[in-house]
């Protein structure tokens, strides 16, 4: 059960990393991404989204084997907790439950020529690639949670 909280933890810091700068296909779209974003503000984002998650696990591949400290597992925790709290804020809050019409067209300026298959509610149409991430979010809690009891 290790491995896969290491195999979902580098896919978050793969995920987090690239997924603004590499092309993948209708699952992406960087030049819409950097269309609406300047390039200080996407570094300046994906270092910092991707730094916390990069080191829990770099923490993880060092304790490989071993008993994980207290410590990884409350920054792991932690960090995927908000991570998903993240997400549920930013998508399925507004998706299922509140219109947010400035939200709506940023995301389908973003996010409008990627490949979706979810209809649209309150404006947004969460894309394939982010429901990938949020599902990856909640196994790795999941695995987290089978590993602690």
């Amino acid at each position: 059960m290790i491995t896969v909280l290491l195999v979902l933890q580098l896919f978050h810091v793969l995920f987090l990393g690239l997924h603004d700068w590499i092309p993948l296909g209708r699952l992406n779209d960087v030049d819409a991404v950097r269309a609406e974003n300047p390039r200080s503000k996407l570094v300046l984002g994906t270092v910092v989204s991707t730094i916390p998650f990069a080191f829990g696990l770099v923490a993880s591949l060092h304790y490989y084997g071993q008993a994980y400290p207290g410590w990884l597992w409350v920054w792991l925790w932690a960090s995927y907790l908000l991570l998903f709290i993240g997400e549920l804020q930013a998508w399925w809050v507004p998706y299922f439950l509140r219109h947010e019409p400035r939200r709506a067209a940023r995301y389908q300026a973003l996010f409008g020529g990627t490949h979706a298959f979810l209809p649209v509610r309150n404006g947004i149409r969460p894309n394939t690639l982010h429901v990938i991430l949020h599902g990856a979010t909640v196994l790795t809690l999941a695995v987290l949670g089978l590993l602690r009891t």
